[in-house]
């Protein structure tokens, strides 16, 4: 289970606790402690007296420069319905492991719409974490490799289907489990995951396709 999953940049420098201004240049630093990852945004001039300290320390995960955005108002949420960022973003705050095989496949997605971007990976004992950046508002997003095999695929394409055209449950039972993988045993490989995709997208088994805007595209997913 993932003890943190989302977030935001600091609309402060963390050193100078300066507010940063629309189109700042300014720093990201990842930090992995005892209670959990920590994000510190650092100003130009923090990050120049301050960067050797950080970058000797043990337990920085990663680093990168940025630029800071102002935020701006979100336009209106569609009503019962979820489009892939959102529906990523709600499933990372429910902390659910039954839906970890869909949250990786949505921000695969967004990785391919350049969304999000991959800012680092992360090793939580023999589990692969892929911390992503946000590239409008610079959120941090953390989501775990599945470890998705051949005969999962198409349950877990079948499963985004259904929450981009249904959103999550409303009551907290989640979703049947994705299909075992023990009868076969062998990792799925991004062309696997495409052409699976492609097949989910027109079976007839798919209790609702999803609206035109919602239409899941091909994505190429980490090995």
């Amino acid at each position: 289970m993932l003890e943190w999953a989302i977030q935001s940049r600091g609309r402060t420098c963390a050193v100078t606790g300066n507010t940063f201004v629309d189109k700042q240049p300014c720093h990201t630093v990842l930090l992995q402690l005892r209670s959990g990852y920590e994000r510190l945004d650092l100003c130009q001039a923090a990050w120049e007296s301050e960067g050797p300290a950080f970058a000797a320390r043990p337990d920085l995960v990663s680093h990168w420069r940025g630029e800071y955005h102002a935020p701006v108002a979100a336009p209106p949420e569609a009503i019962g319905r979820d489009d892939a960022e959102g529906l990523l973003r709600r499933i990372l705050e429910l902390r659910d492991e039954s839906f970890a095989a869909a949250a990786f496949v949505l921000a695969a997605m967004l990785e391919r719409k350049r969304v999000l971007k991959v800012r680092s990976e992360v090793r939580e004992g023999t589990r692969r974490i892929f911390v992503y950046e946000h590239s409008r508002n610079g959120d941090i997003l953390a989501v775990a490799d599945p470890d998705l095999h051949l005969d999962q695929l198409l349950s877990v394409q079948r499963q985004v289907a259904d929450l981009l055209t249904h959103g999550l449950p409303a009551a907290a039972t989640p979703p049947p489990p994705v299909a075992s993988a023990e009868s076969s045993g062998n990792p799925a490989s991004a062309s696997d995951v495409v052409s699976e995709k492609e097949k989910a997208a027109t079976s007839e088994t798919v209790p609702t396709e999803p609206p035109q805007e919602q239409e899941l595209p091909t994505v190429e997913m980490k090995a």
